[in-house]
């Protein structure tokens, strides 16, 4: 007789489940369909084999990205052609061109650009849909906003990882429309001007002084060159790079970064005007400006690769030398050496003991150059030879990818020799190898190496001389001015500005006999 109410009980439970299943159900089909929306309305470009042979990632814990703007007017309607001034014209130019790098532990982000005038070699690009396509010319240049048009964003990519020797993730294309939307939903930017400003190609007007604007006057800022300053594309990159610094200021104090909802609705507004590589995701997207929201203003770097007139024509740009390719190599090589902890040495009642150290005379140690910046070793070696210790060698690291230096050591037996060597340097990190010979430690030095610790006669910093790179690796070398604090100098470095950057402080970016 007991039977009948625990059935009905198991008939209710059974009901209950399956209604949860049904909701639940609802909610993630209804999730579903949304991404699915968004991600069908993204124009995805599968990259093939078309990247030939890439460089190197030193990094998997960074990533850069390739962001452009695409100038074309395509897709959009008269009316649109007439609000946001741009006219009608079908070419598949991009006036900005910027690389991502957003470094190991989501601590930095640096936004590397490329002027539009930049002149680069002709590398080989696979003619598609829309593109002509173009041979490999070891003697021809091409101005590097053509590339879009000529090969689309593939042939952009590559020319960019063959020139800057950056390893690039994924690209990002947005449009015009896009841009706008973006700038819409993010509640509009502060822009400053020193004087008024009415640029008839654009659309631009603004009295002098400090303005919020929305996304169409923010299009009309971004683009406007011709009629301000000396006209030049550097100073619209200059402005464009504060305008950028008080959008990342806005969002880093808005809470966006941490509200996945918000960033997808973002993504959604961009996604009709947005084209991607095959690989990245709306999730993607969501996922990588989520991992920024601990970032502080001054965690946000803006620089321009560095650059002088092209020896054929002074109107046009060609990377300067050796300053390019020392940025670029800073960038391509920020990888961070993860920090290990001490394992204290106690005594046999368990309590704590003194840290162990040696003469340095017992200390055999090998220095490895793993910077990619000439000379480093020896100067080491000398500077530690004069204190002591028993160098055994120098040579060249398997890899320059080191920031930080290591001491690499076999077993605990070998902890006394590597506090008596820690005493001599500063930000060093510890490591065990187990494959190492126990006996002799290795040092091996990263970019922010300097010298040893200031208890000896200061060793002269090393020049940025040409050195051989390992098999594979890029032959560009780190900046040594950026040496002591690593990327995260860059800016400071190259005449760059961070996010924390003041709107009144780029007067110097319309300064120019254009200027009313």
């Amino acid at each position: 007789m007991r039977s009948g109410p625990r059935q009905g009980k198991r008939h209710i439970l059974r009901w209950v489940a399956v209604a949860a299943v049904v909701i639940l159900g609802a909610g993630t089909l209804s999730a579903y369909l949304k991404y699915r929306a968004v991600y069908d309305s993204i124009t995805r470009v599968n990259p093939g084999g078309e990247l030939g042979v890439r460089p190197p990632q030193y990094s998997t814990t960074s990533e850069n990205i390739l962001v452009y703007g695409d100038d074309s007017r395509k897709g959009l309607t008269p009316h649109q052609q007439y609000i946001l001034r741009t006219g009608s014209d079908q070419t598949d130019n991009t006036d900005t061109i910027m690389i991502v790098h957003i470094s190991p532990g989501r601590h930095l982000v640096t936004v590397l650009s490329i002027p539009r005038d930049t002149m680069v070699p002709q590398y080989a690009c696979a003619a598609g849909p829309g593109y002509t396509g173009q041979q490999a010319d070891p003697q021809g240049n091409v101005q590097i906003n053509a590339l879009l048009e000529i090969g689309g964003p593939v042939c952009l990519w590559k020319t960019l990882e063959q020139q800057t020797g950056i390893y690039i993730s994924h690209f990002i294309g947005i449009g015009m429309l896009g841009f706008v939307n973006v700038v819409d939903d993010l509640g509009g930017v502060n822009v400053c001007v020193p004087y008024n400003v009415n640029d008839p190609v654009s659309g631009l007007d603004l009295t002098a002084g400090e303005h919020h604007i929305t996304g169409v006057q923010a299009l009309a800022f971004w683009r406007t060159r011709e009629d301000i300053g000396t006209g030049s594309d550097l100073e619209r990159i200059q402005r464009d790079q504060f305008m950028s610094a008080q959008v990342v200021k806005g969002v880093l104090s808005s809470g966006l970064l941490s509200d996945p909802l918000k960033l997808l609705s973002v993504v959604t507004d961009a996604a009709a005007s947005m084209t991607t590589d095959s690989g990245m995701s709306p999730s993607d997207l969501v996922s990588i400006g989520e991992s920024l929201h601990h970032l502080s203003s001054k965690d946000v770097q803006f620089i321009t690769a560095p650059n002088q007139p092209w020896t054929s024509d002074a109107d046009r740009v060609q990377f300067a030398e050796p300053q390019a390719s020392q940025v670029f190599a800073a960038i391509a090589h920020d990888v961070t050496v993860p920090k290990t902890k001490p394992v204290p040495t106690t005594t046999a009642t368990g309590s704590p003991a003194q840290v162990l150290t040696t003469s340095p005379s017992n200390v055999k140690v090998e220095v490895l150059n793993g910077s990619g910046i000439s000379g480093l070793a020896d100067q080491a070696a000398v500077g530690l030879t004069s204190r002591g210790f028993d160098v055994t060698g120098t040579a060249n690291a398997a890899s320059f990818a080191y920031t930080n230096s290591v001491i690499e050591y076999a077993a605990t037996s070998d902890m006394a020799a590597v506090n008596t060597l820690k005493q001599e340097l500063t930000d060093v990190t510890e490591l065990q190898v187990s494959t190492l010979t126990p006996g002799t430690v290795q040092l091996i030095l990263g970019s922010d190496f300097t010298g040893l610790s200031p208890a000896a006669t200061p060793s002269v910093t090393p020049t940025a001389t040409p050195v051989v790179q390992p098999s594979g690796t890029s032959t560009a070398s780190p900046n040594p001015s950026a040496s002591a604090s690593g990327i995260s100098s860059l800016a400071q470095a190259n005449g760059g500005i961070t996010a924390a950057a003041s709107c009144s402080s780029d007067a110097s970016a319309f300064a120019g006999s254009l200027g009313n």
